[in-house]
């Protein structure tokens, strides 16, 4: 892998169109796997990613295995979709990864992706995980799943995520911010089943029953509860995987404390609110039949097993089971509510978050 300095270096010997937006990288923090030293050529695609890159090599691996085609990734947290935005047409990229709905639907409405004709994407991905336009497509999934000391809490205490504002539960919860992108989906969750009247007095009562200041990432939340800070929480359901399969003992610990609960089971109840991890093709994109290759690939079997193997990460395509490890855990009915509605509700979703201070 380069080094950030070495990557800068290559980056600027570059064509104009990487030069015109130097100044704009030089502040962004990113990470180049792979440098493109010229446009792809036809068996060549090249990724940016907002996915990590030890989460993603082995797809990368297993594609090229498979087809032969190479791949050349830059990966980032943020900044690519402005990135793209600023070289337009002169753009290297192909494929664009991202981790959550918030973010893929940034490329979207910004215009830079392209509409993919693909039988093979719309057979394997169900219509609620993917744009009404096929500009974009879910990959895999992540439930927001609460956790609960498994000594403190009496079990049935909390079914629903609407119980969460309990008044009986004040001083018991640890949140991270409502601002982060995985909580701000789940509020537009509960903007999109009851409204922004009553998602705004949940919202108040889950922030009146906190056990202390936003804070943290949700591995964060998870300690808190092991440390008797707080007795509940909401994570997304890999981030107990990783704790529970930890090679850190402490790690282990804390998930050992916990019980799961997938919210909102009940009949006629809605099913729990899940995320989605996806992609799409740059609209300026030198080499999309194997751009659209890369994400049918990503679609199959064997890449959404690895999307359970990797980060206990539930499959998109309904003919997969996950990985037996998340089988444990408990099946699930999940949300079916359209992904697309919960980005197009996200600005709502921020407003009521700032309101009411989570």
């Amino acid at each position: 892998m380069f080094q950030f300095q070495e990557s800068k270096k290559m980056i600027e010997k570059i064509s104009n169109p990487f030069r015109a937006i130097k100044n704009f990288l030089s502040k962004t923090a990113f990470i180049t796997l792979l440098v493109f030293p010229s446009f792809a050529a036809s068996e060549e695609i090249n990724i940016y990613s907002h996915r990590q890159p030890f989460l993603i090599n082995p797809f990368l691996e297993a594609f090229t295995k498979k087809t032969g085609i190479e791949t050349n990734v830059v990966y980032s947290t943020k900044g690519l979709a402005q990135r793209l935005k600023a070289e337009g047409q002169n753009s290297p990229a192909d494929v664009i990864l991202t981790v959550d709905i918030g973010r893929l639907y940034v490329y979207a409405d910004m215009d830079l992706l392209a509409k993919i004709d693909s039988k093979k994407l719309i057979e394997n991905i169900p219509e609620h995980l993917r744009s009404d336009d096929n500009t974009w497509f879910g990959l895999s999934k992540r439930s927001r799943i609460i956790v609960i000391s498994k000594t403190r809490v009496k079990p049935n205490t909390i079914l629903r995520v609407e119980d969460l504002a309990k008044p009986e539960l004040k001083g018991k919860i640890c949140s991270r911010p409502g601002s982060h992108v995985y909580n701000r989906a789940l509020m537009a969750s509960i903007i999109a089943t009851h409204g922004p009247e009553y998602a705004t007095k949940w919202a108040s009562g889950l922030v009146g029953n906190l056990a202390r200041r936003p804070q943290g990432n949700d591995r964060a939340q998870v300690k808190a509860i092991y440390e008797g800070q707080c007795d509940i929480a909401i994570i997304n359901n890999y981030y107990y995987g990783k704790l529970k399969y930890s090679k850190d003992a402490n790690q282990r610990a804390w998930a050992e404390e916990l019980s799961l609960i997938f919210p909102n089971q009940g009949n006629g109840d809605r099913g729990a609110h899940i995320n989605i991890s996806g992609g799409g093709i740059a609209k300026f994109s030198k080499n999309k039949q194997n751009a659209i290759r890369f994400l049918e690939f990503l679609s199959e079997e064997t890449a959404q097993k690895l999307y359970s193997e990797i980060n206990f990460e539930y499959p998109v395509n309904p003919n997969v089971r996950p990985l037996e490890t998340l089988d444990s855990w408990g099946e699930f009915k999940e949300d079916q509510i359209p992904i697309l509605k919960i980005a197009l509700l996200s600005r709502q979703a921020q407003k009521i978050i700032d309101s009411v201070g989570w």
